[in-house]
């Protein structure tokens, strides 16, 4: 679905973002603008808040193996074992 700009202030804002950022549309030029913004916001969001999804994952894995030997599986992997 096309993206229409009816405000002449908005339209202005970017041509002028195309022409600065050497964008080939204007569309391109939105479209680099909408995510640089998205992400600015998420950084913006608390750390706290950032890692709540890998703590999840991390509490539905469980603890880890006090007994695994990371340079056995390692030097296996490397058939070196």
């Amino acid at each position: 679905m096309p993206l229409y700009v009816r405000d002449d202030d908005v339209l202005a804002l970017a041509v002028e973002l195309q022409r600065l950022t050497n964008a080939p549309s204007k569309t391109e030029a939105v479209r680099q603008a909408l995510r640089h913004e998205i992400e600015r916001t998420r950084q913006a969001l608390p750390l706290r808040n950032r890692l709540a999804r890998s703590q999840a994952l991390a509490e539905a894995i469980g603890p880890g193996d006090p007994d695994f030997d990371m340079k056995s599986y390692t030097d296996a992997l490397w058939n070196r074992g």
